[in-house]
């Protein structure tokens, strides 16, 4: 019966002893951030760079076009980092594709092309569609380019020098669709389509096939205790809880050596291990480094990669909790400060695939719903702990009811020359709405001001725990409640000739023109182009616009408004159009190809 594992040293270096001196430990480096954290939010004397943010996707491998769990991942990580921009950090985006490995060998052979020239043409891809979709990232990385392959071979060399690196031989289960190797228990019985029993993952349910090479092997197994004192110290380092869990679930059980290489002359795509020709450097190592080649390693690259983030789709987390940190406590590096996981959408609660024809196009989506349309969907339904499902008219119904009617409605109402002939930002009457309850103001009106008022803090604690959709769940029950007070007040119908009835009109509508400033402004991850709009049209300016300008209703508190009897920005239209049901994905697609548009 043969064993999953075996592991034969051969005419390698003497193991080392790992000293724990010889890391950079993870736990001071994560607690070292908390209080720099700290310090940010009680000081706004903080120079640039000591305000650094480092956020990152996964790179996306180009063994396929882009679908709407690429797109996901790159919405979550362009609105955390149009979230810091606003907090003033200065923050630095990285996405980009994963071009090396076996797979991708294979599907250049299958499509006549050479492997540059197809992942050249799929990456292109992916960047028309983060492009498109307004995915304002600030570094877009190739795995092919030289400097990232410099950065391999010299980590590489850092790990081999410190004798975490042997030359010995892998026998085992290897899935070449997941670029990974795998243990007897992750493996099951299946049947392909002629009905032949084959053996497959079980996590992603590929077909893996059983190997024995030569080649390279990393000390993973030396790296157990230190991962588990990392996160025992760190519970916040992945997020959210039950991938945690799953994380110190997987160091309960054995953690055998890593292979690290592939023969070359089985894999010749991909970066070949320095000083020995006839062997590949393992995909996973490759493109891990990608996040240090960004930050710009092997130089000097400590103001970024010491203020590392993560986002990462459920599916590759062991690759990013596990077998990275090891990587990087061994070649003494910091660890990330999160890893953010978030689980997969799924079409009528399947997963998406090519076989079953229910693969979502996100660049076409994004043409039907508009791109903020998108954006706000995938933030607003999507939930990290969970896989969320997918249909079109759940888009429908939710840009309808929140962005058209909701949002768009107040806005509408609050600036229409009926209600506002002058078109200004009119005045506060302190008599109308005292800030101890009376005049004409009422209990609830009372509620929503102390709502929006403590909004901020709710959506940034939502947006630094990767929970938007929390934080959208605030702004549109606060969204709710503003239409509900004018509604409740009824301000046309107020008689413009009575003084008390005018003071009380320009209150009303003051503050449902502050409360739509403070949803501009908090939507602006989210939805820059609708936020954008909305705040040209109540005459705020773009300096006008950071975390620091959220101070709600100051008239109410006693003090002056800079936008009180300021004349309003011009009307450029509703602020998001309703979507029509009865246009089909079929039609529209029809109608974009006569068009001339690519979908």
């Amino acid at each position: 019966m043969r064993t999953p594992f075996r592991f034969v040293t051969r005419s390698c270096k003497a193991v080392h002893r790992l000293q724990q001196s010889s890391f950079l430990s993870p736990i001071s480096a994560v607690s070292s951030h908390q209080r720099i954290a700290v310090l940010r939010n009680t000081s706004t004397y903080f120079c640039k760079e000591d305000r650094s943010y480092y956020i990152t996707t996964p790179i996306f491998y180009v063994n396929a076009s882009p679908h709407l769990g690429h797109l996901y991942s790159a919405v979550i990580a362009d609105c955390l980092h149009r979230y810091k921009l606003l907090q003033g950090f200065n923050s630095k985006f990285a996405t980009g594709t994963d071009e090396h490995g076996l797979k991708i060998q294979q599907a250049a052979e299958a499509a006549g092309k050479d492997p540059l020239t197809f992942c050249t043409d799929v990456s292109e891809r992916f960047k028309h569609l983060f492009n498109s979709c307004n995915i304002s990232y600030t570094d877009y990385i190739r795995t092919t380019e030289q400097a990232h392959c410099q950065a391999v071979k010299h980590f590489w060399s850092v790990l081999c020098n410190k004798g975490l690196i042997y030359k010995g031989s892998y026998e085992g289960w290897y899935s070449t669709q997941d670029e990974s190797f795998l243990t007897a228990s992750q493996v099951g019985d299946a049947w392909d389509s002629s009905g032949k029993e084959i053996k497959v993952s079980l996590e992603s349910g590929h077909k893996v096939e059983w190997m024995k090479e030569e080649n390279y092997m990393f000390r993973l197994s030396a790296f157990r205790s230190q991962l588990l004192d990392w996160l025992r110290g760190n519970p916040r380092a992945i997020q959210p809880e039950r991938f945690y869990q799953a994380v110190i679930q997987w160091l309960q059980e054995d953690l055998p050596d890593l292979s690290v290489s592939r023969q070359r002359s089985r894999l010749q795509w991909g970066i070949p291990v320095p000083g020995d020709a006839e062997q590949t450097i393992y995909v996973w190592l490759d493109a891990l480094v990608n996040y240090l080649t960004v930050a710009g390693y092997p130089d000097k690259c400590s103001q970024w990669w010491n203020v590392a983030h993560h986002i990462v789709g459920k599916d590759i987390l062991k690759f990013h909790a596990i077998y990275w940190p090891a990587f990087l406590l061994g070649a003494g590096l910091p660890l990330p400060q999160t890893i953010y996981v978030h689980s997969h959408w799924t079409v009528g609660g399947k997963k998406m695939s090519k076989s079953l024809g229910n693969v979502v196009d996100p660049l076409v989506r994004s043409q039907m719903f508009t791109t903020d349309g998108m954006r706000y969907f995938l933030l607003r339904q999507g939930v990290p702990d969970s896989d969320c499902d997918y249909t079109d008219n759940k888009v429908i119904k939710l840009l309808n009811a929140e962005l058209a009617d909701s949002l768009g409605g107040l806005l509408n109402r609050c600036t229409a020359p009926a209600l506002n002939p002058a078109q200004v930002y009119p005045s506060f009457c302190p008599q109308s709405f005292p800030s101890q309850h009376g005049g004409r103001a009422v209990v609830e009106d009372y509620n929503m001001l102390d709502a929006v008022k403590n909004l901020p803090a709710v959506v940034e604690q939502h947006y630094e725990s990767m929970h938007v959709y929390k934080a959208l769940e605030a702004i549109s029950a606060c969204v709710r409640q503003t239409n509900g007070f004018v509604q409740r007040h009824a301000p046309w119908k107020l008689d413009r000739r009575d003084s008390k009835d005018q003071h009380w009109l320009d209150t009303i509508i003051h503050v449902s023109l502050e409360c739509l400033r403070i949803y501009g402004t908090l939507l602006q991850p989210i939805v820059p182009e609708i936020s954008n709009k909305l705040l040209s049209r109540l005459g705020v300016q773009p300096g006008e616009r950071s975390w620091v300008d959220v101070n709600f209703l100051p008239r109410y508190q006693g003090m002056d408004c800079p936008f009180e009897g300021r004349a309003l920005g011009s009307d450029s239209g509703v602020l998001f159009s309703r979507l029509e049901t009865y246009m089909g994905l079929d039609t529209f697609i029809s109608q974009s190809t006569e068009l001339g548009l690519p979908t």
